[in-house]
Formats: structure tokens, C-alpha cells, sequence
């Protein structure tokens, strides 16, 4: 098999290096998404994507908190500044995780409730939303790196058939990176719809 014709031209070679990096990115990120969402028993992921107020900065609940889990159903939120407690009541509630959270004056618990089947497929809608939003991040990575490539064409940087040939590299990885998050949103897909 022939060299990759990126790694042949230094400019190219960057521009390639570039995109993988912001895939890989948008690769993490969907990780990170996936690990907030429920599977039927409690994990501190789970309270990952909540952001409070702190003294006007949006902030992630895990930097104001300690979160455990004590058992399967439970997770405590106890955070470092008890002032934060109603906040972090207000922000659970409002959450579309779906949450009743309890607030004792000390800490916060969040019963977690046994799934129903039609919150396992609500949850698998949402997952499906944030696996389309991933894609379209990882397709608009794709068209950043295709109008470098082509400008690079134009301005006579690269002969046509490097140009064909690096545009059809780009769409290789794009390829191989959807498929990534599409096979890990399957496995999460499973495990939520698990009893």
C-alpha cells in the first residue's frame, strides 16, 4: 500500500495531523457525554454535565462537590460551600436526567429510580441526539480540512492528483472516526436498554 499523501508533503502532513487531533477531540467529548448518561444504576459520571452558578461562573457541578455513590440507587452530593446547596438542588431538578434530589441542610441525595422502559428509550433518544451532534462536529472538521486542501489546490501549492488524493485520506478518517463513536453509542445503547 502507498504512503499516505499527507505524510508526504509537510504542509499536508500538518493539515492532517490538525484534523485528527479536533476528531480525536470530538471523540473525547462524546466519550465524556456518554459516561453522563444513566444505565439503571448510580455513578457519579452520571452528574458530570450539570453546571451551577458559583458567584456567577458557570461552573461543573464536579469542581463545587464531592460526588459518591454510596449504593447502586444513591448518589451523595456534598458540596465544599453550603451556601451552594439550594443551587444544587435547583440545578438537579431542572436537569432532564429526571432527578428528585433530597436536601438536608449538610448534603444532597439523589435517589436514582429504577428505570422504565419508556425512560430507557428516552434516554436512547437522547443518546442518538448527542451521537448526530458528534457526527456533525466531526463532518464540519471535514470541511475545514477540504477547503485547505482545495486552496492549497488553487494556489498551485499541490498538483490535482495529491489534492484527490489527500481529500480522499480526509474522508477516510472522517469515515473511521464516525464509525468510532457510532460503535461506542451502540454499546452504551445496549447497556441502557439492559433490565
Amino acid at each position: 500500500m502507498a504512503a499516505p499523501v499527507m505524510a508526504g508533503i509537510p504542509a499536508l502532513k500538518e493539515t492532517h495531523q490538525q484534523l485528527k487531533a479536533r476528531m480525536d477531540k470530538a471523540v473525547t467529548d462524546f466519550k465524556a457525554n456518554l459516561g453522563s448518561i444513566r444505565t439503571g444504576r448510580a455513578s457519579a459520571q452520571m452528574l458530570d454535565q450539570i453546571r451551577i452558578d458559583y458567584y456567577g461562573t458557570d461552573t461543573p457541578l464536579t469542581q463545587v462537590a464531592q460526588i459518591t455513590s454510596p449504593d447502586a440507587n444513591m448518589l451523595v452530593v456534598q458540596p465544599w460551600d453550603a451556601s451552594l446547596l439550594n443551587t444544587i438542588e435547583k440545578a438537579l431538578r431542572t436537569s432532564d436526567l429526571g432527578f428528585n434530589p433530597q436536601n438536608d441542610g449538610k448534603l444532597i441525595r439523589v435517589p436514582i429510580p429504577p428505570m422504565t422502559e419508556e425512560r430507557r428509550r428516552d434516554i436512547v433518544k437522547h443518546l442518538n441526539k448527542v451521537l448526530e451532534e458528534h457526527r456533525t462536529g466531526i463532518r464540519n472538521i471535514r470541511r475545514d480540512g477540504n477547503e485547505i486542501i482545495k486552496k492549497s489546490a488553487k494556489d498551485k501549492k499541490i498538483s490535482e492528483d495529491e489534492e484527490k488524493r489527500a481529500l480522499d485520506e480526509i474522508q477516510k478518517l472522517t469515515d473511521e472516526e464516525i464509525k468510532r463513536i457510532e460503535e461506542l453509542a451502540r454499546k452504551k445503547e445496549v447497556e441502557v436498554m439492559q433490565i
